[in-house]
């Protein structure tokens, strides 16, 4: 189920990145999108993001966000896949969240050999 719509900063009714996203799935006759959380436990703390997975491919938001935004985290990886699914890609262009997935989980991108 799919957020409210929201409000801009000059009051007018917009759809959320979700809500757009899943009217282009729609649109474009693609299985609706799948959201799934994800935590990381940092210190005392713990830190939220989203993924989304849209024909079997899974788009990772950009951040990390407090408990209490998690559906920010929702409407980021919405943002990041609606723009992946609308914007040509090069064949070895990097996917946005794939640099931040990364560095994240201790990663380098760069290999050796």
């Amino acid at each position: 189920m799919s957020s409210p719509t929201s409000l801009n900063s000059n009051n007018v009714m917009r759809p959320t990145w979700q809500e757009r996203l899943q009217d282009h799935c729609r649109a474009a006759q693609m299985h609706p999108p799948v959201f799934n959380i994800v935590s990381d436990r940092r210190g005392g703390r713990t830190a939220w993001s989203s993924t989304v997975t849209i024909e079997g491919q899974n788009i990772a938001a950009r951040y990390w966000y407090d408990g209490q935004y998690v559906n920010n985290a929702k409407e980021d990886a919405a943002e990041v896949a609606l723009q992946q699914l609308t914007t040509p890609q090069s064949p070895h262009a990097q996917m946005p969240g794939q640099a931040q997935a990364w560095r994240l989980r201790g990663y380098s991108s760069v290999s050796s050999g």
